[in-house]
């Protein structure tokens, strides 16, 4: 059986997004989703940034009747500030000094269409992961690339990954040159294929999808 693909516009609004994730990863995250949407449960994203991801995420929602809730802080991660390689001074307000990548955010989804398909929660991860009461069918990590935060969003996120459900995994680099983009979600990667509650479902370049087939994290 094939993998759900997107349907040409939304993988062309993908396309035109601002953000870093290639098209085959991308691909392979909407089969994922489509997949965690016939379980009937949100599929929560963390790490926005301007959307470019949760396009994917919520036609798959939409198509499944569920919705996608997205998790961010929206003053970019630590490789997009000011002096990086991945900073875009247009993500910047001008008024108080800080990245804000929310109005851009916004603007993506209002022209894919897909606004009503998403809940956007503007704050920090472990808080938002604290007062989170559900279970989800699908968890995507693709949010800070330091030990800190990656393992502060699985231990936040990965209880609320129903059974059967999804856990995915952004810039997964097993090599140590690739220390700052790739070898803290490496390293949750390990901690969860070693805790015996995932199972690897695909890889795709840098993006990993497990599935919860045992119980913990």
């Amino acid at each position: 059986m094939a993998a759900a693909a997107p349907k040409p516009e939304i993988l062309a609004a993908f396309e035109a997004a601002k953000g870093f994730m290639p098209v085959g990863e991308g691909l392979a995250l909407y089969a994922a989703a489509a997949e965690a949407g016939a379980l009937g449960l949100p599929l929560l994203e963390v790490g926005t940034y301007c959307g470019r991801s949760t396009i994917l995420l919520a036609d798959a929602a939409r198509d499944a009747g569920t919705v996608v809730v997205t998790v961010d802080h929206h003053r970019g991660s630590e490789e997009q500030q000011p002096g990086w390689d991945y900073h875009d001074p247009e993500t910047v307000d001008p008024e108080v000094g800080l990245m804000d990548t929310l109005p851009t955010f916004r603007r993506t989804l209002h022209k894919a269409g897909l606004e009503e398909h998403v809940v956007a929660v503007v704050g920090r991860s472990p808080q938002v992961a604290k007062v989170w009461g559900g279970k989800v069918g699908l968890v995507f990590i693709d949010g800070g690339h330091t030990d800190e935060h990656a393992t502060n969003d699985y231990e936040g996120w990965a209880p609320h990954v129903a059974d059967g459900g999804l856990l995915v995994i952004h810039d997964v680099f097993p090599d140590p040159v690739d220390e700052w983009t790739g070898q803290a979600p490496y390293r949750i990667y390990l901690r969860a294929l070693a805790s015996g509650a995932f199972t690897e479902v695909s890889a795709t370049d840098s993006l990993r999808v497990l599935r919860r087939t045992g119980q913990g994290i």
